[in-house]
């Protein structure tokens, strides 16, 4: 059985707090759901017919499972081996029915692997040597100031009790992205609700061949030698965590790949060949421009893990389909754009600091990748963004998406903002906290839409921390104008939680935890109403809400 919500951890989400042991819990709980995941794609392979999945697909996918295992045992010397999925079973998932994917026979051998391509024309396989010793795709900046009470103060906080590192094994099989990867899938074998068009067909495709090249990635990773055949799908193949490479076609390309001692070679007909070299964390050096490194930002506490800024994974942003008016789509960027984030995120420790320790522990301990956004719809051209976007992604645990942020204080308040969310999605995939319609009909003072009562509890806990955030800075701050931005941000939230509140605690469909849940939520109202903003901040917030409020009942009222 899954791990059951104590109280405890019930009461300091409520609050939009959450200490070590409960954001403990939303990530264990999150690891398990994803090998069991990834599980489920592996059993409904096996199961599906052969018109939806051949058995050369079938067989495929087992060998890239079996150097994914192999690559895991390398990696963690010593131990009794456990199997990813396996270990999902032994803190209470499901191994399927075939039992432990590592003692199935079928999954082929390491010889198998070595007929799709030929490895000695790349020299014999070797130990992994020294990372090359070229420049590190993590994007370096001054480290966090220790001198700083609250970042010094978290990032204690935070290592006394944080969980042993990820391998790079489980980091690959773990990262926000394989959840999206595993869903399109399913939804391609046909698992999911819903007829089977072309599209899945073509998805089932797409991700089969991409689970290939993270196969690959986590064998490098673990200095495997080994030779492959994948696909440059649509003229591009994405190695997690190491980078992409572009071919000279747009079209679906195969691409013959041989690790040897920490060199990656890819060889593509009718072209030269790639030599790639490993570096220690996110990344892989080439001088080749068909190369694009995958970047990272350092570690937001010191000591902390890099942080990848990944604009390169294939399922960071959902795959077709429509999104929000205001979200914009996924952006490639240039050194320029990079160096703007990584001066945003220098800052923004120090930022989420002013805000409290909570604010800036949370966002370490959940915060697992970042994914640029282009400017949002009605920015200026060749200007400044006139707004900013950002998301999260409910299968994609531990990911935010963002536009460029404007600087660290904004950068602090999107993680503020979004980390909210993630916390919420995880806790209700453990408990159920209501049992409302998805019927959108209800006010929300920060959209120009109705929403559900779901997406109403989800943006007034993600308002109320904001809300709390901005209270503590302005408190905290010495500067004049930064406590009066504070303040006016703070005395914005507020309202519009105030507004939102009466509808959820006046639900008769919240569940005995989802009213509890809210009781909390209602008590931090109430603290944070006990130091107002000043007079003139609070008449402008009602004001915006009241007229939010009307604009929205002439489009919408009627339709009732």
């Amino acid at each position: 059985m899954l791990p059951a919500v104590p109280e405890r951890a019930l009461t300091e989400l409520g609050r939009t707090e959450g200490g070590p042991e409960t954001l403990g819990l939303l990530v264990r709980d999150q690891h398990t759901r994803r090998l069991l995941l990834l599980r489920a794609v592996l059993d409904a392979a096996e199961a599906a017919g052969p018109a939806v999945c051949s058995a050369a697909a079938r067989a495929r996918l087992r060998d890239d499972w079996a150097l994914l295992e192999e690559a895991d045992r390398v990696e963690r010397p010593g131990r009794a081996h456990r199997c990813p999925v396996s270990s999902a079973r032994a803190e209470g998932g499901y191994a399927g029915p075939h039992g432990d994917l590592g003692t199935r026979g079928a999954l082929g051998t390491r010889g198998d692997r070595w007929t799709q391509g030929d490895l000695g024309a790349y020299g014999d396989p070797g130990p992994p040597p020294d990372p090359a010793p070229h420049a590190d795709p993590v994007v370096h900046a001054d480290p966090v100031v220790h001198a700083d009470p609250v970042v010094r103060g978290a990032a204690e906080a935070v290592s006394a009790l944080a969980a042993p590192p990820l391998s790079p094994v489980r980091a690959l099989l773990l990262h926000p992205f394989v959840g999206p990867w595993a869903r399109h899938c399913l939804s391609g074998l046909g698992t999911l609700p819903g007829p089977r068009t072309d599209r899945d067909a073509r998805e089932l495709a797409c991700g089969l061949a991409h689970f290939g090249a993270l196969a690959a990635a986590a064998a490098t990773r673990a200095g495997i030698a080994f030779a492959l055949r994948l696909t440059a799908l649509d003229g591009v193949l994405t190695l997690p965590s190491l980078g992409a490479l572009r071919t000279p076609t747009s079209g679906d390309t195969p691409v013959d790949v041989v690790h040897r001692r920490g060199r990656l070679t890819f060889r593509r007909a009718g072209a030269a060949d790639v030599v790639v070299h490993l570096q220690t964390g996110v990344g892989a050096w080439s001088d080749a421009a068909a190369w694009t490194p995958a970047h990272a930002l350092p570690g937001l506490l010191p000591g902390s893990v890099p942080v990848p800024l990944d604009d390169l994974d294939p399922y960071r942003t959902a795959r077709g389909g429509s999104r929000p008016h205001t979200l914009s789509g996924p952006v490639t960027l240039d050194d320029e754009e990079r160096k703007h984030w990584l001066h945003a995120w220098s800052g923004t420790a120090p930022e989420l600091g002013l805000g409290g320790t909570q604010r800036l522990a949370e966002a370490v301990s959940l915060l697992r990748c970042l994914v640029p956004l282009s400017a949002p719809p009605g920015s200026v051209p060749g200007g400044r963004p006139g707004g900013s976007c950002s998301v999260t992604r409910r299968e994609a645990f531990g990911a935010v998406l963002s536009s460029t942020p404007a600087g660290p204080t904004a950068l602090a308040a999107t993680l503020v903002h979004e980390v909210q969310h993630t916390k919420l999605a995880a806790l209700t995939d453990m408990l159920t906290l209501h049992h409302a319609s998805a019927n959108a009909r209800y006010f929300a003072p920060w959209r120009p839409d109705p929403r559900p009562y779901d997406g109403l509890l989800q943006g007034t806990y993600s308002h109320l921390a904001l809300a709390d955030f901005f209270q503590r800075r302005a408190l905290a701050t010495d500067r004049p104008a930064d406590r009066d931005a504070a303040w006016a941000q703070h005395a914005r939230y507020q309202e519009q939680v105030g507004a939102a509140l009466p509808t959820l605690v006046g639900s008769g469909d919240l569940t005995e935890p989802g009213r509890r849940f809210v009781n909390q939520m209602v008590r931090v109202y109430e603290r944070l109403a006990e130091r107002p903003a000043p007079r003139g901040q609070a008449a402008r917030a009602a004001a915006y809400v009241r007229a939010a409020r009307a604009l929205w009942t002439q489009r919408h009222a009627p339709a009732e």
